[in-house]
């Protein structure tokens, strides 16, 4: 008789997570930048100046289109308010709050838990004030140990360190921000660098905010970045969308261009359920991401257990990106990428009636129509900064 596989959970059914014997959580110490700072294999001063060029004295702008200095200013002001959120505990504690460490910047909450009707009024009233804080989308999900660190990274020590989130929080609130559309027409860019850095801004700020609502109603809130867990898995299981050949998420109101915020809870909440909407039969089909990709990251095979090096997620069968290519592509470009998201074919506006058409289409056995469509239709190529900054002016 085969042994249970013990990393598996009913979760896995709905979402179609592919999670082996073999399993194990991810330090994130081996995450690309983190080891850009202690391994030898990814530290560079190319991606020391990397980092330094969100600053603007560092920003080294120059001539090339997108690479200007209105085009870094504006990309490092996008930055400003996470760049504050997470250094303000920094200097005293080496805390890098929404990166390496969740937030501590709230005020103590109501001593006594206000008492709901039921877990649905709760989780109608937080998902009313998450939307009001400007969470574009909001989900939740089980507390699931399999996506937490094994540990966080300790920037001070060069080394890993305990998770100092309570375990015994059985919610997942996730929030999702949308990165501007017309942004991500000029990647690669500096410019197109300000979509990202806005997304963060807006989650920090949606995520402070919501968590001291929570706490205010006298339970516990943990506020989380890209710290603490995986945002994505996590996302998958709150109901926001699936996983494309390019790893991101791809949701159906905004595709692939999407922030995501966590906030682990005791709050009574009831949990979202996973949707499925053919995106894997989609990308079965479609490598318009791994064809794009400047430094072929962005494998063209089916999902597999391969693992590139120590930055991969060990156990799980899915598209994997060789994050080491990627980053060395970053730090070259001297800004973050996203190329993949601007040639997805789910990169759309589905404000407008015709996306929304497309994306039905893409999910039935049309599929191959849908993506010879995009491939006539949609202009996929780069915009230059100019097409940007001259875009509506005037309105």
């Amino acid at each position: 008789m085969a042994q249970a596989n013990p990393h598996r959970k009913p979760i896995d059914e709905l979402t179609g997570f592919e999670v082996l014997e073999n399993f194990e959580p991810f330090d994130q110490r081996n995450d690309i930048y983190c080891r850009s700072q202690w391994d030898p294999e990814v530290m560079s001063d190319k991606a020391e100046a990397f980092f330094r060029g969100y600053f603007m004295p560092n920003a080294r702008s120059r001539r090339t289109d997108g690479f200007s200095q209105r085009d870094y200013a504006l990309r490092n002001a996008a930055w400003h308010v996470t760049n504050v959120l997470r250094d303000i505990n920094r200097q005293q504690t080496g805390r890098k709050e929404g990166f390496f460490d969740h937030f501590t910047s709230h005020e103590e909450g109501w001593p006594e838990p206000y008492v709901f009707d039921s877990p649905e009024q709760a989780s109608a009233d937080i998902r009313k004030v998450a939307k009001l804080c400007g969470a574009d989308l909001f989900g939740v999900c089980a507390y699931d140990e399999r996506w937490m660190y094994s540990g966080i990274f300790d920037e001070r020590a060069m080394a890993s360190k305990p998770l100092d989130i309570p375990t015994d929080l059985p919610h997942v609130i996730v929030v999702g921000e949308s990165m501007d559309v017309d942004l991500t027409k000029t990647v690669p860019s500096a410019l197109s660098g300000s979509a990202t850095g806005l997304g963060y801004s807006y989650d920090s700020l949606t995520l402070l905010t919501l968590a001291q609502y929570i706490r205010n109603l006298g339970y516990r809130a943990y506020a989380t970045m890209n710290d603490s867990s995986l945002g994505i898995p996590l996302a998958v299981q709150a109901g926001f969308g699936e996983v494309g050949r390019h790893s991101l998420l791809i949701t159906e109101e905004y595709g692939p261009r999407l922030r995501l915020g966590r906030i682990f809870t005791d709050i009574p909440l009831v949990h979202s359920q996973p949707k499925k909407f053919g995106v894997k039969e989609f990308c079965d089909i479609c490598d318009r991401c791994a064809t794009g990709c400047p430094p072929k990251a962005i494998p063209f095979t089916p999902p597999s257990t391969e693992v590139y090096n120590r930055s991969n997620l060990i156990g799980v069968a899915k598209w994997t990106v060789d994050a080491e290519k990627c980053f060395r592509f970053w730090a070259n470009q001297n800004t973050d990428c996203s190329i993949c998201i601007r040639v997805c074919p789910f990169n759309r506006d589905y404000s407008k009636w015709y996306h929304r058409w497309w994306r039905k289409l893409a999910g039935t056995s049309l599929r191959r129509f849908a993506l010879w469509l995009d491939d006539r239709l949609v202009d996929r190529g780069r915009h230059k900064s100019a097409w940007w900054w001259q875009r509506n002016q005037g309105r």
